[in-house]
């Protein structure tokens, strides 16, 4: 993600990803008066989107409606209700090519494309099924291959769309071989990727996090280091940091509650209606998680390490050198002269990481890894040239889906954003608060926005300028502002990961081949359980003043006390496994 400038980022609102934007105090002026003329009409977009995603099961359809509603308002003048239809569907076509044609965007689309084909090149050439084959001696039981898969989730730490699309493809065959539901590996996947890379030191979300972070203390004219805060932030990562632990916890108990659980009984008894065969895009799915090799073809790990190997360690060079080129070319002194005297030090990669076009970056890594994936089907005879392009080509076609989808979820949120949605629940829920409530209702605040808007970028920017002003308002003292600041962070991607309409979701849920819908349903209940403990065990103590080392031992307490109540087994015992066979 380019860290061009500070302000800019600042003024990116609610985007499912960050964007370029270069009218923004006309466009903040125009959500401020939509939201003040519409009031509660804003929220009718999302809410639209949302409500027809659980009823419909169609992401497409109610992506679509969603976007047109939001039209449909803004080109609503007097009674001429079909005049204002007619518009509002140009509109979408208007707000689908301006989101195509953004750079970060189409840069998005390039990436899930590319790496869908060296996932596919993979495959074919017998590598995925090797590596399965490998993990699953490993993954001697459903507990293994779920630690192993959150294991693997960790090691993809740099980027959260790099994880949904690398670890579900590669981990699918062993947890469906172990009998686990694609709804348990998308909810373990979706809960290692945004997670994981908010809270990483280098990864592509800390540039946004680190130029948030230096403005907002800069607007209240305190001379503050915004990496030093970051770092100060990480203890009171309470839902990142949880959510992890809860995978690790439910794993080893094998408990579940909910319906996930439901879920993972179906898988154990291998009902074969696990995933939802019906819907199309399920069946997109389906097809690309067939990860079955060309006949013949002998199978060889390397054939999957390599090429993925490229694309991960690939991913950290092109992040480097985009974000390199990026200082170099600008006119900042210190951070030229940083790289001139000491490129490789932690500072310096630090400062490439933050400054970089992740976009880019991953499709650049994406494209070589393809390159040298065909390149090893050619030398070792598996397929001609020619074959191995249509391998790689027919890898991208089974991701089509997933670039409509985000397209669909970009509109939206372009046209909530000029609705000023976020605005109206901004002015809605804020107000006065005792002091120790403040971080509290930082979070809920941000998980609503989030969920609403599907994105955690936009969430930030936006709630950031406004929380470290108040937070500073209330209590100057800097630990307070910490919690607040790290409320922010973390509550933004608390209600993304409950959102149906949020691009990490979806791409989890399509990494995992597991109806989307169906992810969303099994994976809100856990987000909302461990969201609570965050709450109650977490930020209410930390804006009390608790220390965090007596905060996080509790709340990993009160989390385990709640899964040994909540929970049930899902481990079949040996009397039923018999009556199943």
């Amino acid at each position: 993600m380019k860290k061009r400038n500070v302000r800019l980022l600042l003024m990116t609102t609610i985007l499912i990803l960050i964007s370029n934007v270069t009218s923004f105090a006309a466009e903040q002026d125009m959500a401020v008066i939509n939201a003040q003329k519409y009031g509660i009409l804003t929220l009718l977009p999302p809410l639209v989107a949302i409500i027809l995603a659980f009823i419909t099961k169609n992401v497409i359809v109610s992506l679509v409606i969603g976007v047109m509603s939001g039209g449909f308002l803004l080109n609503l003048n007097g009674i001429n209700v079909f005049s204002a239809l007619f518009n509002s569907f140009l509109d979408l076509i208007d707000r689908a090519v301006g989101a195509l044609a953004d750079p970060w965007n189409a840069g998005i689309i390039l990436q899930v494309l590319a790496i869908g084909g060296v996932i596919n090149l993979v495959a074919k050439m017998g590598g995925a099924k090797a590596i399965a084959e490998s993990l699953a001696k490993k993954a001697k039981s459903a507990k293994s291959a779920q630690l192993i898969t959150w294991a693997a989730g960790l090691l993809v730490f740099f980027d959260d769309y790099a994880n949904s699309l690398i670890i579900g493809p590669m981990m699918r065959p062993v947890t469906d071989k172990m009998k686990v539901s694609r709804e348990r590996l998308a909810f373990v996947i979706d809960a290692t990727a945004a997670p994981v890379a908010g809270i990483a030191i280098i990864s592509t979300w800390i540039g946004l996090e680190v130029g948030l972070i230096g403005d907002g203390f800069n607007a209240i004219g305190v001379n503050a280091n915004a990496f030093s805060i970051f770092l100060s932030t990480l203890p009171y990562r309470f839902y990142n940091i949880l959510i992890l632990g809860f995978i690790v916890i439910t794993a080893v108990l094998l408990k579940e509650f909910g319906p996930m659980r439901e879920a993972e009984l179906k898988a154990r008894r291998g009902n074969t209606n696990l995933v939802s065969s019906k819907d199309i895009d399920e069946k997109i799915s389906n097809e690309h998680s067939d990860l079955e090799p060309l006949p013949g073809v002998k199978l060889n790990i390397w054939n999957a390490i390599i090429p993925i190997g490229i694309l991960i360690v690939g991913s950290l060079f092109a992040f480097y050198y985009s974000g390199y080129s990026t200082i170099m070319g600008g006119n900042d002194a210190s951070l030229i002269q940083i790289f001139n005297n000491s490129p490789l030090s932690f500072i310096a990669i630090r400062e490439a990481f933050s400054n970089a076009d992740a976009s880019v970056a991953l499709f650049q890594s994406a494209l070589f890894a393809g390159i040298v994936a065909i390149a090893m089907g050619v030398g070792k005879k598996i397929f001609t040239i020619s074959q191995g392009l249509d391998i790689w080509v027919d890898g991208m076609k089974t991701l089509v889906i997933t670039c409509v989808i985000l397209i669909c979820a970009w509109s939206l949120s372009s046209v909530i954003k000029e609705l000023g949605t976020a605005r109206y629940l901004i002015q809605l829920l804020s107000g006065s608060v005792p002091a120790f409530l403040l971080p509290s209702i930082i979070f809920v605040l941000g998980g609503i926005i989030s969920f609403a808007t599907g994105t955690s970028y936009g969430t930030m920017g936006i709630l950031m300028p406004l929380t470290i002003p108040l937070a500073h308002s209330i209590s100057p003292d800097m630990s307070y502002i910490i919690v607040c600041v790290s409320a922010v962070l973390t509550g933004s991607i608390f209600g993304d990961h409950c959102s149906p309409i949020s691009d990490t979701t979806i791409l989890s849920s399509m990494g995992a081949g597991c109806n989307h819908i169906d992810h969303v349903r099994t994976q809100m209940p856990y987000a909302l359980f461990v969201g609570s403990i965050a709450i109650l065990f977490g930020y209410i103590p930390a804006g009390m003043g608790l220390p965090i080392y007596l905060i996080m031992p509790l709340a990993f307490v009160a989390m385990f006390i709640g899964i040994q109540i909540l929970g049930k087994s899902v481990d079949i015992d040996e009397k039923e496994e018999s009556l199943i066979a």
